[in-house]
């Protein structure tokens, strides 16, 4: 595939919008550096700054390790494409332009089928368990979708999703996979990392076939009130100095997902 080069792209764009096509498609190759995409499906899309109803989202069949700052297209809510080359891949289109459309916080909007937390959604009980710290500081921001019906081929169903998962971030969706929404590309990659490290660690806890230790509820609530209330550093949340570091190591090892 050929797409127009970086420079001539950037050059069409605000600053605001070339900055979140670099930090969006930083997200795509961290999910390949973190074991978190599935071939070339799953989907991470961004609300485009200052053009209000429309995202970024790749063009279908581009493997996440190939994604770069210009291949981005800019979809609408209506699903036409706006800007950009290539296929909408439908069920991005589906389950993304309801939930940035329906959710004020919905600036960023991720779905894997990452393994760890794809593989909680397939037991009966999918819940995060209140069995660790990092547990309680996701349990919080989360919701569950018991309820699966096929492939998501419907706005109907961004819309049925973006209902359930409300005023949280996170939804674990039986069966299926995980959401997540934040209020930048940082937020939701944050969320994203930290659900799957929480599902792969209480996986493995439940592995060893000996009894959770469930932490009691005085604790339980003291540790959610901190995590409310808890610092920012530099007046800035975790997540973006998280999500720094991580661009980071990619300006290292992938310098042209920038492009």
């Amino acid at each position: 595939m050929n797409y127009v080069s970086g420079e001539a792209r950037r050059a069409a764009m605000s600053d605001a919008e070339w900055q979140a096509r670099v930090d969006l498609a930083a997200a795509h190759r961290l999910a390949v550096m973190h074991g978190l995409n599935e071939g070339i499906f799953n989907h991470f899309t961004l609300r485009v700054p200052g053009k209000p109803g429309r995202y970024y989202q790749i063009p279908f069949g581009l493997h996440w390790s190939e994604v770069n700052a210009s291949c981005f297209m800019e979809v609408s809510y209506d699903g036409e494409r706006l800007v950009g080359e290539g296929e909408i891949e439908q069920s991005c289109y589906c389950i993304h332009a309801p939930m940035h459309r329906d959710l004020p916080e919905g600036e960023a909007v991720f779905h894997t089928h990452m393994p760890f937390a794809s593989a909680l959604t397939r037991l009966e009980d999918q819940t995060i368990q209140a069995i660790g710290q990092t547990e309680l500081g996701t349990l919080i921001h989360t919701g569950y979708d018991d309820h699966y019906d096929g492939p998501a081929f419907d706005p109907a169903e961004g819309a049925r999703l973006a209902k359930l998962i409300g005023d949280k971030t996170v939804l674990m969706m039986a069966n299926h996979g995980v959401a997540v929404v934040g209020r930048d590309v940082a937020e939701a990659y944050d969320r994203l990392y930290y659900v799957e490290r929480v599902a792969q660690v209480q996986l493995y806890a439940m592995w060893t076939g000996k009894k959770l230790r469930h932490l009691p509820e005085a604790v339980v609530e003291k540790t959610i009130q901190g995590f409310k209330s808890g610092p920012k550093y530099g007046g800035r949340r975790a997540s973006q100095w998280h999500f720094d570091a991580l661009k980071r190591i990619l300006d290292r090892k992938e310098p042209d997902y920038r492009d």
